[in-house]
Order: structure tokens, then sequence, then C-alpha cells
């Protein structure tokens, strides 16, 4: 069983774009074209505002890092290679600047990671998509929403930001890995735990 959410909708699936291919928009914005870069911000920016806000919890913050990331990732595109996804990269950018950030303002340990452990194992949560019929009323389903919301904020922001990209954007294990410049076994353990995690978070609620 996977987790769903109901911020799953919110997710703009931009990837599966009208116009020219991330590919040629990366080549040509090494080449210095601005308005490749630009189209490639337009694709993009609602995904990586949609990351950085489910890490920080804070509308500001997550504006502020996102303008960072577009900013880190021009000022590093001529050094982008071609075996790599730009959205891929492009999530590594974002999920090591949410990192360092939330490590700075919230001065806290975080759970500790184990390699190894069976990622189908019976630890995890399953969170009712806002398209279910259950629960009906709007009122429930927005303090369920709220429920979540701080029970995610309660994770470390590594197991955020494994959590974002798995079931709110749907990447695979491998393109985590290389989103998180870690392997897919750290992946895996970080999912486990962050879904174990959870559970006990949102024990009375779900």
């Amino acid at each position: 069983m996977n987790i769903s959410t109901s911020l799953a909708s919110d997710s703009v699936q931009d990837g599966a774009q009208a116009g020219p291919a991330d590919r040629q928009l990366v080549e040509r914005c090494q080449r210095g074209d601005l308005d490749a870069y630009g189209i490639l911000v337009n694709r993009y920016r609602q995904r990586v505002y949609g990351l950085a806000y489910s890490m920080l919890r804070n509308e500001q913050d997550a504006t502020d890092l996102s303008q960072e990331t577009f900013v880190k990732a021009w000022q590093a595109i001529r050094g982008f290679k071609k075996n790599a996804t730009f959205y891929t990269w492009l999530y590594r950018i974002t999920t090591n600047l949410c990192i360092d950030f939330v490590r700075k303002r919230d001065r806290r340990p975080t759970v500790p990671f184990e390699e190894g452990i069976d990622p189908d194992a019976n630890a995890d949560v399953e969170i009712p998509p806002s398209n279910q019929s259950v629960p009906t009323d709007d009122l429930q389903r927005k303090e369920l929403r709220e429920q979540i919301d701080a029970a995610l904020g309660e994770l470390s922001p590594e197991h955020r930001a494994v959590v974002r990209l798995r079931e709110y954007e749907g990447l695979e294990y491998a393109e985590i890995a290389k989103a998180l410049g870690c392997s897919i076994g750290t992946v895996m353990s970080r999912l486990h735990y962050a879904r174990k995690n959870l559970q006990k978070l949102l024990k009375d609620v779900i």
C-alpha cells in the first residue's frame, strides 16, 4: 500500500508539456538563451514551489527558495550532463536548498537513516485523496488535510523530500536517488521510515 495524499491533486503535471523538449531547451540555455530558460522556468515553477512548500511549510520561504533554485540552476546549467533529466537535476537543487534551509532554521536532530530496510514492510499510511467520497464533509476533509500537513511537518527534511518526490510527484526510486544524490537503498529506507513515522503521528486520525 502506498501513501496517497490529498495534495496529490495539487501537483502540476507540467512534465507532460507541449512545446520544445527539455533537452532542446537546455542545449539552448547552455548557449546563453534566456528565452529558452524562461520556458523551463514556466514549465517547472509550480512543481518546484510545491516541493519547496511541502518541505518548508511557509509560503514566503517556499517562494524565495524557488527563486533561488532557478537562479542557481541557471548559473550551473553549462555543467548539466545530458545523461540526466532536467527536472531530476532541478529537484536535486531544490531539495538540497530546502534541507540546508530547514537545518539552519529548525536546529533540531533528524531521524537516523538505515539501509537495507524492506520497502514493502507494513509501515504504510493510507491518506485519502481529495477526490474520494470519504470523508464527504468539506470541513472534515479540511481538518484531515491540516492534520496530515502537521504530521509531514514533523518529519525530517530528508524524509519530507522522499515523500514528496515519491507520493506527490510519482518519481521512481532511481529518479529520486538521482534527485537526492543518494542510493536507491537509501531512498527505500527513508521512505519506509517516513511512512512509519506518519503512521505513528496519524494513528488517531486514519
